[in-house]
Parts: C-alpha cells; sequence; structure tokens
C-alpha cells in the first residue's frame, strides 16, 4: 500500500493533538489506563467524554469505540477519507472506526506512534486472530528494547521485525538498519511506522536511501522479506536484535506468524542461536530475547552452552545468557492457548475441543522429557579470541533499562582476557560508587556471621564475601594496586601473601566481571 503523503499528515496531526503516551495516560487517569491494561474500556471509554483530540484519538484507536465522522474529522483534519484508503480506519456514512490500531510510545528520548493489527479480545468479545496478525507493543517487545546495547554503529538488524517498533529503536544510533520478517503485513507497517516516525525508508539507492526523511531520523530502515537469516546471508551486522516467535508446541494446527515459527519445540531459538555468530561483524553483538524448554535429565545451561559457538570456531562469541523466568507446563499451555482465543470462554471453542489441546500439548511436553520452560535472555559478543561463556540464573528485580550492563559486562570479559593473574594484580580498580555493604550477625556478636556486598543499580547483584575480600573492596579507590592491598591485608592477618595472592586472584578476576569493582 502506498503511504505516500499521508503518513507526514499523519504525524503534523497527532502531534497537532498532542497524542503522546504522557497525554493519553493523563486523559484516561490511573484507573482507567489499568483497565485496559486489563482489555477492559469502559473505564476508560467514561474518562475520555470531553471531547479533546487526544481524547478523540485514544477513543478511536486505544478503546476501539466507533465514533461519528465529524469527531474523526475535527482530530485529524483532512485525513479520514485518505486513511480510509490506506486500510487504517473504516468509515460509514456518519461514523468511523480503527481497522489497526495506533498508539503513542515513549522511549527515553522520543515520542513514536507505533501502527499495529488491533488488540484482540476487548471488554471478552470473541475475536479471531489471523495468520498475519501483527502484534503490537507487548510486554516482550518492550523488554528486548530495554535489553539490547544502544551504543551508536554502523548496521544494525532486526531480525523479525513485526510491527518495528525494534527497528524504531536501532534507527535512533544506527546508521543503516535491516528490519526482515516472513510476514508481508508486517513489512508494511514496519516502513508505516518508519515513516510515521520520520525515519527514513528505502528503496536504497547507491549511496543510502531514496525515500523521505525526517526530523531526529539519524539513520534508516530497509525492509526485506525472507526466512531467518536468508534476506541477510553473505552480510556482516554490528548490531543484532531479535524477537524471534519462540512459542514452544508440537508445531501443529493453524500457525500464528508473530509466536509460532513452524519449527517443533524450542528448535527456531537454537537455529537463531547458532546462526547468530556467522551474521555478525567482529566486536558485533547479538541478542536475543527467547524460550527454550527444560528437559529432566539435562541442566538448562549445559543444553544452552551446547548451541553457543565453542572454542576454534570460526565465529566464536564470547556469551552472557541469564535464566529470568521458569514456568510450569500447564501454565505455559493455558497461557498460549488464551493467547490464540482458543478459550471457551471466549466461545471460539467448544471445551472438550479446548481440553483435546491441552492434553495433546501437556502428552507432546511429557514425550520430550520437558518439566518446565525457561525464558530469559541470550547475548553474544563476536571474538577473535577464546570465546567466554557465562550462564546464570537471575529471577530478581533489575533497573532497566538493561543494556548497558549488558556492554558492560561483555566489555570487561574482553578487557579481563588480555590480563593474566599478575597483570590483574597490578592494576589500580574503583570499587562502584553504589555499593553497599551488608553485615548480619547476633546482638552484640564481636565478628558478622555474614558480609554482603550488593550493588544497588542495574543488575543489582549481591554478594556475600569474606573479611580479605570485603577490606579489599572497601580499600580499592584507584590509589593502591591488588597486590598492595593484599600486601597489606596479608601483614595485618598475619597470612602468607603469596598464598593470599593466589587465592584472590580468581576473586578479583570476578568481582570485575561482576562489575563490582572497575579497572
Amino acid at each position: 500500500m502506498d503511504t505516500t503523503g499521508w503518513t507526514g499528515r499523519l504525524r503534523e496531526a497527532l502531534t497537532t493533538a498532542g497524542f503522546t503516551y504522557d497525554r493519553v495516560a493523563a486523559a484516561l487517569g490511573p484507573v482507567a489506563h489499568a483497565a485496559l491494561s486489563r482489555n477492559e474500556t469502559m473505564p476508560g471509554l467514561r474518562a475520555t467524554t470531553g471531547g479533546s483530540p487526544v481524547e478523540t484519538l485514544t477513543r478511536l484507536w486505544l478503546l476501539q469505540a466507533t465514533l461519528p465522522v465529524d469527531e474523526v474529522g475535527a482530530a485529524l483534519p483532512g485525513l479520514v477519507d485518505p486513511l480510509c484508503n490506506a486500510g487504517l480506519l473504516e468509515r460509514s456514512v456518519s461514523e468511523v472506526r480503527a481497522r489497526v490500531d495506533v498508539r503513542p510510545y515513549a522511549t527515553e528520548d522520543r515520542d513514536l506512534w507505533v501502527a499495529s493489527d488491533l488488540t484482540p479480545g476487548l471488554d471478552g468479545r470473541a475475536s479471531h486472530v489471523s495468520a498475519d496478525h501483527v502484534l503490537g507493543i507487548s510486554s516482550a517487545a518492550t523488554s528486548l528494547a530495554q535489553l539490547t546495547s544502544r551504543r551508536p554503529v554502523g548496521r544494525a538488524l532486526d531480525l523479525g521485525t513485526g510491527c518495528g517498533v525494534q527497528a524504531l529503536h536501532l534507527a535512533g544510533h544506527a546508521r543503516h538498519t535491516v528490519a526482515t520478517d516472513v510476514n508481508t503485513r508486517a513489512l508494511w507497517l514496519t516502513r508505516v511506522n518508519a515513516e510515521l516516525n520520520g525515519v527514513a525508508t528505502g528503496p536504497t539507492g547507491p549511496t543510502g536511501p531514496t525515500g523521505p526523511t525526517g526530523p531526529g531520523s539519524a539513520g534508516w530502515i530497509e525492509t526485506r522479506e525472507g526466512s531467518f537469516f536468508e534476506p541477510v546471508a553473505g552480510e556482516r551486522f554490528d548490531l543484532v536484535a531479535t524477537n524471534p516467535p519462540f512459542v514452544i508446541s508440537p508445531a501443529t494446527g493453524e500457525r500464528l506468524v508473530y509466536r509460532d515459527s513452524g519449527l517443533p519445540g524450542d528448535q527456531v531459538v537454537e537455529h537463531i542461536v547458532r546462526g547468530l555468530p556467522g551474521v555478525l561483524a567482529e566486536g558485533g553483538t547479538g541478542q536475543v530475547l527467547a524460550n527454550w524448554m527444560i528437559r529432566r535429565d539435562q541442566p538448562w545451561d549445559e543444553r544452552l552452552a551446547s548451541w553457543l559457538p565453542v572454542t576454534g570456531s570460526e565465529d566464536a562469541c564470547d556469551a552472557w545468557v541469564l535464566q529470568r523466568e521458569v514456568v510450569d507446563l500447564p501454565t505455559y499451555v493455558e497461557l498460549w492457548l488464551k493467547d490464540a482465543g482458543l478459550h471457551p470462554a471466549t466461545g471460539r471453542i467448544e471445551p472438550a475441543a479446548y481440553l483435546e489441546r491441552y492434553d495433546t500439548w501437556l502428552s507432546w511436553f511429557e514425550e520430550q522429557g520437558a518439566e518446565g520452560v525457561g525464558f530469559g535472555w541470550i547475548n553474544l559478543r563476536r571474538t577473535d579470541a577464546t570465546p567466554t561463556l557465562r550462564l546464570e540464573e537471575w529471577p530478581y528485580d533489575v533497573e532497566q533499562p538493561i543494556g548497558p550492563e549488558v556492554d558492560g559486562l561483555l566489555d570487561r570479559v574482553a578487557g579481563l582476557r588480555g590480563l593474566d593473574d599478575d597483570a590483574l594484580l597490578a592494576t589500580r580498580p574503583v570499587a562502584r560508587v553504589d555499593l553497599r555493604q551488608e553485615t548480619y550477625g547476633g546482638p552484640g556478636a564481636e565478628d558478622p556471621e555474614e558480609i554482603v556486598v550488593r550493588q544497588q543499580r542495574l543488575l543489582r547483584r549481591a554478594r556475600q564475601v569474606d573479611t580479605v575480600e570485603a577490606a579489599l573492596v572497601g580499600a580499592c579507590d584507584g590509589d593502591l594496586t591488588v597486590g598492595q592491598v593484599l600486601g597489606a591485608l596479608a601483614q595485618l592477618l598475619e597470612r602468607d601473601e603469596a598464598e593470599l595472592r593466589a587465592a584472590y586472584a580468581p576473586v578479583v578476576r570476578e568481582l570485575v566481571t561482576e562489575g563490582f569493582l572497575t579497572l
């Protein structure tokens, strides 16, 4: 569909109306806003009766209300017919309703708008999600956006772009972003969203895009249709971000492109992780939001480590994998059956058919030897050295965005690789400014039973330490080398200095890796 002309006019109308995330949240109020997150519109409809443009647009798109033509025309002057022709709106003689969702989206430094297919199931209405449904801004999309590195790069890849929200983020700090998908409709909406937000799009010319440009456009977005890495075969990228269709299922029945890969189990995630190093430039970073199967006969970290590039491979990568959550199998099946509208409460499926699907899915999990499903983050950094693999569970709250911590840990891993123990002990590290020390013990006890050093920001790691480690961290202010600090502690504690250096060099390495100390 041609977007020439109306995207720029729509951007101007939305700006004039003040249709931003903060203004919509204020118009709805906290109670109605929370209700909308539960797919209930009545509180929002009651809160937006003032007739202002921002209220009209909120009712039209977020609340999916049918509105008088004149009311919509006042909020979108001269745009009702063009948007109907483009497929964003639908009108009768006197009324207008939305055919797609357009909603404001706020990043740390920009107000954006994102178009996607309408949110299904509002107010408990029966709804059928089509196979090419384009999902809007989901919690998974937000998680990936918060995880992704925001360092300036030359070329970035949004693998499986959906509505293009990751591509919009990437265009803010990448000169050229390639957005791929197997869903033609998703690629159309990605181009709509790019142009709606003043970001240049293809087709490409010899020196860059030949499409429109706009204010605040740091880079440009090129869309390509195809599966997995096929559209970018032979190319390399400085940054790859992907929220793949990772739902773990028997891959039978109707396929929803935005969540079902067509591959059984978690093969889609394994395929992406194994293929990702092949499209990363030297020093490039790849970041994946994913589910994986947890099997009874193999620890989750051992299984995922087998997917990662091994020492000596042509495209070796440092890896940092965090398992953020583990879901039991019934909860997982119920979640995704309801997501597809396949619950008796929707009226689309009979109870017996629902139970049959439920039982089939659980039986398949049992055949696979599964005992749960893990959710988390997979971060890779391409290196020409012997790679470091770090896999850990971290179900605790973190500060968002967490992307800077991903960059930081992978930087520290690379930096430490060039330091043997003698070189490390000759460094002058500095303790993080946000560290706090906590001591625990009985009232009146001469010595604490437990000492914990805790980070207050980003991952918010907590580490139980002994008295030597606590004193070492406390003394690291950049003036003394690690060796000098350990030498002083050896004298104070009447310990052998050589033994102390040998025992605590690996501890210092871990303290630097985890960000307690900065070299």
